[in-house]
């Protein structure tokens, strides 16, 4: 039986730490997030186009996506550069979605 227990408790303990998650500078809720924040910002105008992409993380197991300031610009027809931002969320480290927000011309 305590060889059981302790099994169990192995297979819990291993799930648990490859939890999703996000990482910030502002701090992640340990049930929920779900912010956005900006990176960066250039000297150029304020542009009219958007460019987005994202990665997800699904219990520390899968992680996929190109959440790259460089994809998000292709994806934007963005060339010149005015500010970036990202939207975090996470939810009881199952699911974790970062996404990137490129602005200008």
């Amino acid at each position: 039986m305590k060889k059981v227990a302790f099994a169990i408790l192995g297979c819990a303990t291993m799930f648990l730490a490859s939890c999703a998650s996000v990482s910030t500078s502002v701090g992640k809720g340990q049930i929920f997030t779900d912010i956005t924040t900006g990176v960066t910002a250039t000297s150029n105008p304020l542009g009219k186009k958007v460019g987005h992409t994202q990665a997800i993380n699904i219990l520390g197991w899968i992680v996929t996506g190109d959440a790259g300031i460089n994809v998000a610009a292709q994806n934007g027809g963005i060339t010149k550069i005015s500010h970036i931002d990202q939207h975090q969320r996470s939810i009881l480290g199952i699911f974790a979605q970062y996404d990137v927000y490129v602005y200008g011309e």
